[in-house]
Protein backbone atom coordinates (compact mmCIF):
# COMPACT_ATOMS: atom_id res chain seq x y z
CA UNK A 1 0.00 0.00 0.00
CA UNK A 2 2.93 2.58 1.02
CA UNK A 3 4.83 2.04 -2.19
CA UNK A 4 1.17 1.97 -4.24
CA UNK A 5 0.78 5.85 -2.36
CA UNK A 6 4.32 7.12 -2.96
CA UNK A 7 3.90 6.24 -6.76
CA UNK A 8 0.57 8.07 -6.34
CA UNK A 9 1.92 10.71 -4.93
CA UNK A 10 4.92 11.27 -7.77
CA UNK A 11 3.17 10.57 -10.31
CA UNK A 12 0.41 13.63 -9.62
CA UNK A 13 3.64 16.06 -8.62
CA UNK A 14 6.93 15.00 -10.13
CA UNK A 15 10.19 14.30 -8.57
CA UNK A 16 12.51 17.37 -9.57
CA UNK A 17 9.84 19.52 -8.90
CA UNK A 18 9.58 18.35 -5.37
CA UNK A 19 13.17 18.64 -5.12
CA UNK A 20 13.57 21.72 -6.19
CA UNK A 21 11.06 22.84 -3.15
CA UNK A 22 12.81 20.82 -0.64
CA UNK A 23 16.45 22.81 -1.82
CA UNK A 24 14.12 26.63 -1.58
CA UNK A 25 12.48 25.43 1.73
CA UNK A 26 13.47 27.46 4.92
CA UNK A 27 14.60 24.68 6.94
CA UNK A 28 14.45 26.85 10.29
CA UNK A 29 10.74 26.61 10.14
CA UNK A 30 10.94 22.62 10.04
CA UNK A 31 13.75 22.54 12.47
CA UNK A 32 10.75 24.34 14.46
CA UNK A 33 8.64 21.88 13.65
CA UNK A 34 11.04 18.97 14.23
CA UNK A 35 11.60 20.52 18.13
CA UNK A 36 7.85 20.23 18.32
CA UNK A 37 7.90 16.92 17.34
CA UNK A 38 11.05 15.67 19.85
CA UNK A 39 8.86 17.57 22.81
CA UNK A 40 5.33 16.13 22.60
CA UNK A 41 7.24 12.78 22.55
CA UNK A 42 9.20 13.40 25.86
CA UNK A 43 6.08 14.40 26.90
CA UNK A 44 4.36 11.35 26.14
CA UNK A 45 7.17 9.79 28.17
CA UNK A 46 6.63 11.81 31.13
CA UNK A 47 2.65 11.63 31.03
CA UNK A 48 3.32 8.00 30.77
CA UNK A 49 4.87 8.07 34.40
CA UNK A 50 2.28 9.26 36.06
CA UNK A 51 -0.16 5.92 34.92
CA UNK A 52 2.56 3.41 36.02
CA UNK A 53 2.63 5.01 39.63
CA UNK A 54 -0.44 3.99 40.70
CA UNK A 55 0.60 0.60 40.38
CA UNK A 56 3.65 0.98 42.14
CA UNK A 57 6.23 0.98 39.24
CA UNK A 58 8.50 4.21 38.91
CA UNK A 59 10.73 3.55 35.87
CA UNK A 60 13.62 5.24 35.12
CA UNK A 61 12.40 8.56 32.79
CA UNK A 62 15.60 7.95 30.30
CA UNK A 63 14.34 4.59 29.87
CA UNK A 64 10.44 5.73 29.26
CA UNK A 65 11.51 8.13 26.42
CA UNK A 66 13.58 5.90 24.72
CA UNK A 67 11.18 3.30 24.60
CA UNK A 68 8.79 5.86 23.57
CA UNK A 69 10.95 6.61 20.43
CA UNK A 70 11.86 3.04 19.85
CA UNK A 71 8.08 2.41 19.57
CA UNK A 72 7.55 5.07 16.88
CA UNK A 73 10.30 3.50 14.92
CA UNK A 74 8.61 0.28 15.06
CA UNK A 75 5.29 1.69 14.50
CA UNK A 76 7.14 2.88 10.67
CA UNK A 77 7.62 -0.79 9.93
CA UNK A 78 4.53 -2.78 11.38
CA UNK A 79 1.56 -0.01 12.21
CA UNK A 80 0.83 -0.31 16.18
CA UNK A 81 3.55 -3.14 16.76
CA UNK A 82 5.24 -0.52 18.60
CA UNK A 83 2.68 -0.26 21.57
CA UNK A 84 3.68 -3.93 22.50
CA UNK A 85 7.29 -3.05 21.84
CA UNK A 86 7.08 0.14 24.09
CA UNK A 87 5.50 -2.22 27.15
CA UNK A 88 7.91 -4.85 26.44
CA UNK A 89 11.21 -2.36 26.72
CA UNK A 90 10.08 -1.82 30.15
CA UNK A 91 9.16 -4.98 31.28
CA UNK A 92 13.22 -6.22 30.31
CA UNK A 93 14.71 -3.30 31.64
CA UNK A 94 12.29 -1.74 35.06
CA UNK A 95 10.50 -5.09 35.36
CA UNK A 96 6.80 -3.63 34.72
CA UNK A 97 4.75 -6.52 33.68
CA UNK A 98 3.99 -6.27 30.54
CA UNK A 99 -0.16 -6.06 30.72
CA UNK A 100 -0.04 -3.82 33.08
CA UNK A 101 2.54 -2.02 30.90
CA UNK A 102 0.16 -2.55 28.00
CA UNK A 103 -2.60 -1.79 29.77
CA UNK A 104 -1.16 1.84 30.98
CA UNK A 105 -0.81 2.36 27.24
CA UNK A 106 -4.54 1.25 26.22
CA UNK A 107 -5.48 4.13 28.64
CA UNK A 108 -3.94 6.63 26.87
CA UNK A 109 -4.26 6.06 23.55
CA UNK A 110 -8.18 6.61 24.99
CA UNK A 111 -7.10 10.16 26.37
CA UNK A 112 -5.58 10.94 22.89
CA UNK A 113 -8.83 9.46 21.28
CA UNK A 114 -10.89 12.18 23.38
CA UNK A 115 -8.74 15.03 22.59
CA UNK A 116 -8.85 13.88 19.11
CA UNK A 117 -12.67 14.35 19.32
CA UNK A 118 -12.14 17.12 20.70
CA UNK A 119 -10.57 18.69 17.64
CA UNK A 120 -12.54 17.18 15.35
CA UNK A 121 -15.91 18.69 17.47
CA UNK A 122 -13.90 21.91 17.23
CA UNK A 123 -13.32 21.77 13.92
CA UNK A 124 -16.62 21.19 12.74
CA UNK A 125 -17.97 23.83 15.06
CA UNK A 126 -15.51 26.67 13.51
CA UNK A 127 -16.13 25.16 10.05
CA UNK A 128 -19.56 24.25 10.12
CA UNK A 129 -20.62 26.27 7.01
CA UNK A 130 -17.85 25.26 4.61
CA UNK A 131 -18.30 21.67 5.63
CA UNK A 132 -21.89 22.03 4.93
CA UNK A 133 -21.49 23.89 2.11
CA UNK A 134 -19.20 21.11 0.81
CA UNK A 135 -21.92 18.76 1.62
CA UNK A 136 -24.46 20.24 -0.41
CA UNK A 137 -22.42 20.66 -2.87
CA UNK A 138 -21.99 17.58 -3.57
CA UNK A 139 -24.52 15.28 -2.03
CA UNK A 140 -28.45 15.92 -1.70
CA UNK A 141 -29.28 17.66 1.04
CA UNK A 142 -32.27 15.90 2.22
CA UNK A 143 -30.07 12.85 2.10
CA UNK A 144 -28.06 14.21 4.02
CA UNK A 145 -30.39 15.16 6.85
CA UNK A 146 -32.07 11.64 6.46
CA UNK A 147 -28.66 10.17 7.18
CA UNK A 148 -27.85 11.73 9.76
CA UNK A 149 -31.63 10.96 11.75
CA UNK A 150 -30.80 7.64 10.39
CA UNK A 151 -27.13 7.59 12.20
CA UNK A 152 -29.02 9.32 15.57
CA UNK A 153 -31.38 6.81 15.85
CA UNK A 154 -29.74 3.77 15.03
CA UNK A 155 -27.11 5.16 18.06
CA UNK A 156 -30.10 5.41 20.06
CA UNK A 157 -31.19 2.07 19.26
CA UNK A 158 -27.42 0.11 19.60
CA UNK A 159 -27.08 1.79 23.40
CA UNK A 160 -31.02 0.67 24.14
CA UNK A 161 -30.06 -2.84 22.74
CA UNK A 162 -25.92 -2.93 24.58
CA UNK A 163 -27.04 -1.58 27.73
CA UNK A 164 -29.43 -5.00 27.76
CA UNK A 165 -27.31 -6.99 26.65
CA UNK A 166 -26.33 -10.41 28.86
CA UNK A 167 -24.82 -12.71 26.60
CA UNK A 168 -22.87 -13.22 22.91
CA UNK A 169 -21.51 -10.64 20.73
CA UNK A 170 -23.17 -7.29 22.20
CA UNK A 171 -22.58 -8.78 25.82
CA UNK A 172 -18.37 -8.39 24.11
CA UNK A 173 -19.44 -4.74 22.79
CA UNK A 174 -21.00 -3.59 26.10
CA UNK A 175 -17.95 -4.67 27.87
CA UNK A 176 -15.52 -3.04 25.23
CA UNK A 177 -17.26 0.21 25.57
CA UNK A 178 -17.17 0.31 29.70
CA UNK A 179 -13.53 -0.40 29.42
CA UNK A 180 -13.04 2.55 27.30
CA UNK A 181 -15.29 4.49 29.80
CA UNK A 182 -13.22 2.79 33.12
CA UNK A 183 -10.13 3.64 31.19
CA UNK A 184 -10.69 7.40 30.43
CA UNK A 185 -12.89 8.25 34.14
CA UNK A 186 -9.45 6.27 36.25
CA UNK A 187 -7.47 9.85 34.21
CA UNK A 188 -9.87 11.69 36.48
CA UNK A 189 -9.18 9.73 40.06
CA UNK A 190 -5.70 9.43 39.64
CA UNK A 191 -3.23 10.87 41.88
CA UNK A 192 -1.80 13.38 39.49
CA UNK A 193 -4.58 13.76 36.92
CA UNK A 194 -3.67 17.05 36.72
CA UNK A 195 -0.08 16.63 35.75
CA UNK A 196 -1.69 14.07 33.01
CA UNK A 197 -4.39 16.37 31.84
CA UNK A 198 -1.92 18.88 31.51
CA UNK A 199 1.12 16.49 29.77
CA UNK A 200 -1.52 15.54 27.46
CA UNK A 201 -2.82 18.68 26.09
CA UNK A 202 0.83 19.77 25.79
CA UNK A 203 1.25 16.53 23.70
CA UNK A 204 -1.63 17.54 21.12
CA UNK A 205 -0.66 21.74 21.09
CA UNK A 206 3.35 20.39 20.27
CA UNK A 207 1.28 18.33 17.30
CA UNK A 208 -0.66 21.16 15.95
CA UNK A 209 1.81 23.67 16.97
CA UNK A 210 4.52 21.42 14.36
CA UNK A 211 2.50 21.45 11.44
CA UNK A 212 1.03 24.79 11.79
CA UNK A 213 5.07 25.77 11.79
CA UNK A 214 6.40 23.41 9.19
CA UNK A 215 3.77 25.71 6.61
CA UNK A 216 6.12 28.48 6.78
CA UNK A 217 9.23 26.35 5.60
CA UNK A 218 6.84 26.86 2.31
CA UNK A 219 7.23 30.30 0.88
CA UNK A 220 5.16 29.37 -1.83
CA UNK A 221 1.79 28.73 1.15
CA UNK A 222 2.61 32.19 3.37
CA UNK A 223 -0.61 33.51 4.04
CA UNK A 224 -2.40 31.03 1.75
CA UNK A 225 -3.91 28.77 4.43
CA UNK A 226 -6.79 29.47 6.06
CA UNK A 227 -7.26 28.11 10.04
CA UNK A 228 -9.85 25.77 9.23
CA UNK A 229 -7.93 24.34 6.54
CA UNK A 230 -5.02 23.77 9.32
CA UNK A 231 -7.20 22.02 11.28
CA UNK A 232 -8.61 19.58 8.48
CA UNK A 233 -5.35 18.55 6.77
CA UNK A 234 -4.08 17.89 10.64
CA UNK A 235 -7.22 15.73 10.70
CA UNK A 236 -6.76 14.16 7.44
CA UNK A 237 -2.94 13.76 7.84
CA UNK A 238 -3.34 11.99 11.91
CA UNK A 239 -5.91 9.48 10.33
CA UNK A 240 -3.16 8.92 7.65
CA UNK A 241 -0.17 7.74 9.96
CA UNK A 242 -2.99 5.90 11.86
CA UNK A 243 -4.22 3.82 8.79
CA UNK A 244 -0.68 3.26 7.56
CA UNK A 245 2.86 2.81 8.81
CA UNK A 246 3.98 6.01 9.21
CA UNK A 247 2.03 7.46 7.15
CA UNK A 248 4.34 6.77 3.95
CA UNK A 249 2.81 8.20 1.09
CA UNK A 250 -0.48 8.06 2.01
CA UNK A 251 0.54 11.57 4.27
CA UNK A 252 1.47 13.97 1.91
CA UNK A 253 -1.65 13.35 -0.82
CA UNK A 254 -4.01 13.46 2.71
CA UNK A 255 -3.06 17.10 3.50
CA UNK A 256 -2.44 18.59 -0.41
CA UNK A 257 -5.98 17.01 -0.76
CA UNK A 258 -7.41 18.87 2.28
CA UNK A 259 -5.30 22.08 1.20
CA UNK A 260 -7.16 21.77 -2.37
CA UNK A 261 -10.74 21.63 -0.57
CA UNK A 262 -9.75 25.75 0.55
CA UNK A 263 -8.52 26.32 -3.06
CA UNK A 264 -4.98 25.98 -2.00
CA UNK A 265 -2.34 25.56 -4.80
CA UNK A 266 -1.90 21.23 -5.07
CA UNK A 267 2.24 21.50 -5.77
CA UNK A 268 2.87 23.03 -2.74
CA UNK A 269 0.49 21.54 -0.64
CA UNK A 270 1.93 18.11 -1.79
CA UNK A 271 5.14 19.31 -1.21
CA UNK A 272 4.30 20.47 2.40
CA UNK A 273 3.19 17.63 3.18
CA UNK A 274 6.64 15.47 1.96
CA UNK A 275 8.23 17.61 4.19
CA UNK A 276 6.26 17.66 7.31
CA UNK A 277 6.48 13.68 6.94
CA UNK A 278 10.18 13.16 5.66
CA UNK A 279 11.44 15.82 8.52
CA UNK A 280 9.03 14.06 11.49
CA UNK A 281 10.12 10.14 9.80
CA UNK A 282 14.00 11.37 9.60
CA UNK A 283 13.78 12.46 13.35
CA UNK A 284 12.23 9.21 14.83
CA UNK A 285 14.82 6.93 12.81
CA UNK A 286 17.49 8.60 14.22
CA UNK A 287 15.99 9.06 17.97
CA UNK A 288 14.70 5.90 17.47
CA UNK A 289 17.82 3.94 16.52
CA UNK A 290 19.70 5.76 18.73
CA UNK A 291 17.35 4.40 21.67
CA UNK A 292 17.13 0.84 20.62
CA UNK A 293 21.29 0.97 20.55
CA UNK A 294 21.69 3.38 23.68
CA UNK A 295 19.01 1.63 26.02
CA UNK A 296 21.19 -1.88 26.23
CA UNK A 297 24.14 0.58 27.27
CA UNK A 298 21.96 2.98 29.58
CA UNK A 299 20.52 -0.39 31.50
CA UNK A 300 24.00 -2.10 31.70
CA UNK A 301 25.66 0.73 33.71
CA UNK A 302 22.71 1.35 36.19
CA UNK A 303 23.34 -2.43 37.14
CA UNK A 304 27.28 -1.82 37.79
Amino acid sequence: MGVFLVWYSLSITPVDKLIEYFKNADYTWVSLGVICGILSHLSRAYRWQYMLEPMGYKPKYPNSAMAVFVAYLANLGIPRSGEALRALTLTNYESVPFEKGFGTIVGERVADLIIMLFVIATTLLIQFDFIWGLLTKNFNPTKIVLLLIGLIIGGIALIIFIKKAKKGFALKIKNFILGIYEGATSILKMKNKWGFIFHTLFIWGMYILMFYVTIFSVQELHGQVPAGAILIAFIAGSFSIAATNGGVGFYPVAVASAFELFSVAYDPSIAFGWIMWASQTLMIIILGGLSFLYLPIFNSKKNL
